[in-house]
C-alpha cells in the first residue's frame, strides 16, 4: 500500500478535492484555480489517479508547458509517494521517457501531448488530462485544450479534463471546456513586502534581444542589497540566458552560491536548485520565467525582479522570427513576487518605479497572437481543421499570421495548395516533432546526406547554439560534436531522436557522393532546405541580399565574410540598423542556392522605371536576387506601358508637357470639383493616375521612353475628362471663366491655383463704380479681389467690394495718392470713371 508523506497531507488544495471530484463526475471537466504552493501540480494528479487511497484507480496525464517543470513535478510526486520516478509516477519530455509499466500518473510537456493526440486521438488508456499553468497561454497548451474538447465531444465523452492555473481567465476557460464549473482552492501563502528599487539613472528600454547593460548592473547591485538586508535565498528573474550569464559574472564574489536556471541548464543543475541548499549555505538563483510557476525553489525568501520577459515576434516583411524583450505583465509580477512567500514571509525587490507599475500590461499576450503559426497551422491541418475555425480557442489566430503560415506549409509540401488539407508528407513532417521548416529539411536532406548527418544539423538548428560556438553552422556543428557542455548533451539526445524519426535511405546526389562532401557543404545544404527564402547572395558593399528581399550583414571577422552565397539560419535586426544581422549561417554554392530556393526562380522580360527612364531587360531571378541580366531591344508593348505607368506613379504627371493653358485648365477643374463635385473630375495626382486609361490614351500607348512622355500635350489629354456626355462640359467657361470683364473694360485673368478661393488681381482704379463682387460657380463663390496699386502691388484684399468702398477705400486713398499723384483718387469711387490710365491720359482721351 502506498504511504503518502506528511508533506502532502497539509497541502491546501486537499480542501478542494471533493468539489473537483464532483465536477469530474458530471459534467466531466473543470477549471481549477489554486495559488502557487497549494499542491495543484503535485497532489491533485495523485488524488485523481486514486493514489491517495480514497478514489477510483485512473490513469492521469499532466501537461506542463516546459521540460524542467515536467521533470520537477514528476520527481516531487514520486518523493511524496516514497518512490522512484518511473514507478507510480513518470514523465515524458522530448528525447527522454521515464515511465514504468504500472505508472498511474505521467507528466508530459504540451508538445509531447500534441504529438500523442495526433497519433491516437482517443488517448487510449488515459482517464484524466490536466493542463497545468494554462494561464501562461502557451500556444501548445491552447492547442492541446482545443483538441481535447474535440475528443470529448466526438470520441470520448468520458474523458475527464482539468484546466489548472494560479491566475487565469477562469470564466473564459470554463466556457471553452463547455461551461465547466470553476473550483477554487485557497492558499496559505505568506505576506510579501514590496520594495521598489528603480535605477538611479534612466536606462534604455529593451529593443529586440538587447537589454541595457546598465540595467543588468543595477539588478546585480539589488541582489547584493537583498543579500545584505534579508535572510534566506534570493531568486532573481531575468529575461534570458545571456542576461543570466552577465549578472552571474557580476556576482562572482557575492556571499552566496550563484546558480543559473533556464531551459538550457543541465538537468543536474536544475535538480540541485530544486533540491534546496545543502548545509544551510545561502544561494542566489538566477532564473528565466521558467521559475514563475510550476516550480518551487526551496529556501527562497527574497525575489529580485528585473521586470523583463521574452515573447515571440514575427517580422513577416523580412521573413524573420525571433524572441524579443518586453516589460513583464502585472500578472507575471504577482506570480514572481509570490515565490518569496511560499514557505515564510518574504520580500520582492522590483527594479522599476512604483509609478510605472500601473502602466504595465495586465496579462501577458497570448502566444497565438504573436508567434510564427506554421507549426500550429500544420497541427490544425493534421487535425482536419486547416483554418482552425472550428477549434475551441480562447483567442482566434490572426488572419495575416495564418495566411503566412499556410504559405510556408504549401511551399514545403505539407498541405495541398487548393484545399489546405494536410498531405501524406505533411503528416510525416508533423510526427517528427519539429517546426515544419526543420521537418522539411530533415526529410529532404536524408536522401542527400544520410540520416545521421541530416539529423545532426537539424538538431543544431532546432535549438540555437551558444554564441561562443560562432556564427558559422559548420563550425558550430564541430563544436557540438566535441563539446562537453549542457548544450552539447541536449544536442546529442536530439540527434538520436531525429535519426530514429528520419530513418535511413540511400544517399542520392547527381554527379557526386553527398556523403563524402565536407561539413560546410552539408551544413549549408540542410540550412538552405530549412530556410530557402533566406538564401543570400553577396553584394559589392559586403552585405548580403536574401532572396526574400531582406538585406543582411555578417559581423566583422565572421567566417562567412566574402562568401558568394550563404544561407541564413538565425538573424536579428540591431537597434538603428536597416539591415538584418546574421547570427548563424552557412556556406553554400550557387547550385545549392538554386536547388533549395527553386520555387522562387523566375525568368522573363522586365521593363522598369529606373534612374528616371525606362529600362528594358531579360532577367533571371532567384527571388529578389538577380542571377543574370541582358538588355532587351524590343520589349512587349504591355511591359512598356506598365513601366511608363510606374514612372508616372513615381514622378507624377510632371513628366508630361504642361503648357500655361494646361496648368490653368487643371486648376479650373480642381476648383469646380472642390466646389461643385460631380460631374467635374478630380484632377489630383492620385486620381489622374487611377484614370490614366480615360485621359492619356492613345498618347501613352505610343510612348517608348521619357522623352515621348514630355511630348504629350497634357491640356489636350485633360480635356477628355470633361463631362461631355452630360453636356456640362460646355458650361466650363460660364462656371469657371478664364477671365472676367471689369468696369474699365479690361478682361482680367482669374487665378484658380487655390481651389478654395479664386483670386482676381486688378488695379484699384479699374474697379471704380462696381459695388458687387464678381462671382463664379453659378454665382455661389465670390472671388477674392486683390486691389492693386498703380505699381501692381496689393493695396487691399476683399471679397466684399461694397464694404471696401464704404469703409476701406478712404485709408487706401490717403496712403497712396501722395505716392501716385498722376493717378485718379476720387473722393467718391462709386461715381468715378473706371480707368487703367493716368490723369494725363484721361484728359487727353477726353
Amino acid at each position: 500500500m502506498i504511504r503518502l508523506r506528511n508533506d502532502a497531507l497539509d497541502l491546501p488544495v486537499r480542501s478542494a478535492l471533493p468539489a473537483l471530484r464532483s465536477a469530474l463526475e458530471r459534467p466531466g471537466s473543470a477549471v481549477l484555480c489554486a495559488p502557487p504552493g497549494t499542491g495543484k501540480t503535485t497532489l491533485v494528479p495523485l488524488a485523481l489517479a486514486g493514489l491517495l487511497g480514497d478514489g477510483p484507480v485512473r490513469r492521469v496525464v499532466v501537461a506542463e508547458p516546459r521540460r524542467i517543470a515536467a521533470r520537477a513535478a514528476a520527481r516531487r510526486m514520486a518523493w511524496l509517494l516514497g518512490e522512484k520516478v518511473g514507478e507510480s509516477v513518470g514523465y515524458t519530455v522530448r528525447g527522454e521517457r521515464v515511465v514504468g509499466r504500472h505508472a498511474r500518473v505521467e507528466v508530459v510537456t504540451t508538445g509531447v501531448l500534441l504529438q500523442r493526440l495526433q497519433r491516437d486521438q482517443e488517448l487510449t488508456g488515459v482517464d484524466v488530462v490536466i493542463i497545468d499553468e494554462c494561464h501562461e497561454r502557451h500556444l501548445d497548451a491552447d492547442t492541446v485544450a482545443a483538441f481535447l474538447v474535440d475528443v470529448r465531444a466526438a470520441l470520448r465523452p468520458e474523458l475527464r479534463l482539468v484546466a489548472a492555473s494560479a491566475t487565469t481567465d477562469a470564466q473564459g476557460w470554463a466556457r471553452i471546456l463547455g461551461d465547466a464549473p470553476v473550483v477554487e482552492a485557497h492558499g496559505t501563502s505568506y505576506p510579501v513586502e514590496v520594495v521598489w528599487a528603480p535605477p538611479v539613472r534612466p536606462v534604455r528600454p529593451p529593443h529586440g534581444m538587447r537589454v541595457d547593460p546598465a540595467l543588468l548592473t543595477h539588478v546585480a547591485s539589488v541582489v547584493r542589497r537583498a543579500l545584505a538586508e534579508r535572510d534566506g535565498d534570493v531568486l532573481c528573474f531575468l529575461p534570458g540566458v545571456g542576461e543570466i550569464a552577465r549578472v552571474a559574472g557580476q556576482l562572482g564574489d557575492a556571499p552566496a552560491e550563484v546558480l543559473q536556471v533556464h531551459g538550457r541548464a543541465p538537468a543536474a543543475v536544475q535538480d540541485a536548485v530544486l533540491a534546496g541548499s545543502a548545509g544551510g549555505a545561502r544561494r542566489v538563483v538566477l532564473a528565466t520565467s521558467v521559475a514563475e510557476s510550476s516550480l518551487t525553489v526551496p529556501g527562497v525568501r527574497v525575489v529580485v525582479d528585473s521586470g523583463l520577459a521574452r515573447e515571440p515576434r514575427v517580422d513577416h516583411a523580412r521573413g524573420l522570427s525571433a524572441l524579443t524583450t518586453v516589460r513583464a505583465s502585472q500578472a507575471a509580477g504577482r506570480q514572481r513576487a509570490g515565490r518569496a512567500g511560499r514557505e515564510a514571509p518574504g520580500a520582492v525587490y522590483r527594479c522599476w518605479a512604483e509609478a510605472e507599475d500601473a502602466r504595465l500590461p495586465r496579462f501577458p499576450a497570448p502566444e497565438i497572437k504573436l508567434a510564427d503559426l506554421a507549426a500550429f497551422a500544420l497541427q490544425a491541418a493534421c487535425w482536419g481543421d486547416p483554418d482552425a475555425s472550428g477549434l475551441a480557442l480562447l483567442d482566434p489566430p490572426p488572419g495575416g499570421a495564418m495566411a503566412a503560415a499556410r504559405a510556408v506549409l504549401t511551399a514545403v509540401g505539407a498541405v495541398s495548395p487548393e484545399s489546405g488539407r494536410v498531405t501524406e508528407r505533411g503528416t510525416r513532417m508533423a510526427r517528427v516533432g519539429l517546426h515544419p521548416r526543420l521537418a522539411r529539411a530533415l526529410l529532404d536532406a536524408v536522401p542527400l546526406v544520410g540520416a545521421r548527418r541530416a539529423a545532426e544539423v537539424v538538431a543544431l538548428l532546432s535549438e540555437e547554439p551558444p554564441r561562443e560556438y560562432g556564427d558559422d553552422i559548420a563550425a558550430a556543428w564541430r563544436a557540438a560534436r566535441q563539446g562537453g557542455d549542457g548544450y552539447a548533451a541536449r544536442w546529442r539526445t536530439e540527434v538520436r531522436r531525429l535519426t530514429a524519426a528520419a530513418g535511413e535511405s540511400p544517399a542520392r546526389n547527381p554527379g557526386s557522393d553527398a556523403n563524402s562532401r565536407g561539413d560546410e557543404h552539408v551544413a549549408g545544404l540542410v540550412a538552405a532546405l530549412a530556410y530557402p527564402e533566406r538564401v543570400a547572395h553577396g553584394r559589392a558593399d559586403g552585405t548580403y541580399l536574401m532572396v526574400n528581399g531582406t538585406r543582411a550583414e555578417v559581423r566583422r571577422g565572421s567566417a562567412l565574410t566574402g562568401a558568394e552565397w550563404i544561407t541564413v539560419a538565425v538573424a536579428d535586426r540591431p537597434v538603428g540598423s536597416g539591415h538584418a544581422r546574421v547570427l548563424l549561417g552557412g556556406h553554400i554554392d550557387g547550385d545549392v542556392a538554386r536547388s533549395a530556393a527553386a520555387p522562387l526562380y523566375s525568368e522573363g522580360d522586365e521593363v522598369a522605371w529606373a534612374d528616371g527612364d525606362l529600362v528594358a531587360r531579360h532577367v533571371e531571378r532567384l527571388g529578389a536576387v538577380e542571377l543574370a541580366v541582358r538588355p532587351l531591344k524590343k520589349p512587349a508593348p504591355g511591359l512598356v506601358r506598365e513601366g511608363l505607368l510606374a514612372g508616372l506613379g513615381e514622378e507624377g504627371t510632371s513628366l508630361l508637357n504642361w503648357s500655361q493653358g494646361a496648368r490653368e485648365l487643371r486648376e479650373r477643374l480642381a476648383f469646380l470639383h472642390r466646389r461643385l463635385g460631380a460631374p467635374w473630375p478630380d484632377v489630383s495626382e492620385s486620381a489622374l493616375h487611377a484614370r490614366v486609361d480615360e485621359w492619356l490614351e492613345p498618347e501613352l500607348s505610343k510612348a517608348r521612353r521619357r522623352a515621348d512622355l514630355r511630348r504629350i500635350d497634357a491640356g489636350q489629354a485633360l480635356n477628355r475628362l470633361l463631362p461631355w456626355a452630360t453636356g456640362e462640359a460646355t458650361r466650363l467657361d460660364a462656371l469657371a471663366p478664364e477671365r472676367v470683364a471689369v468696369p474699365s473694360g479690361s478682361r482680367i485673368r482669374i487665378d484658380y491655383s487655390d481651389p478654395e478661393q479664386p483670386v482676381l488681381a486688378v488695379k484699384l482704379q479699374e474697379m471704380f463704380g462696381l459695388a458687387d463682387t464678381p462671382r463664379v460657380a453659378d454665382g455661389s463663390v465670390p472671388v477674392l479681389v486683390h486691389l492693386l496699386s498703380p505699381a501692381g502691388r496689393p493695396a487691399a484684399v476683399t471679397a466684399d467690394l461694397a464694404s471696401f468702398w464704404r469703409d476701406g477705400y478712404r485709408a487706401v486713398r490717403a496712403e497712396l495718392r501722395g505716392r501716385y499723384p498722376k493717378h485718379p483718387w476720387p473722393e467718391d469711387p462709386a461715381a468715378a470713371v473706371p480707368t487703367r490710365f493716368t490723369n494725363a491720359r484721361l484728359k487727353g482721351r477726353s
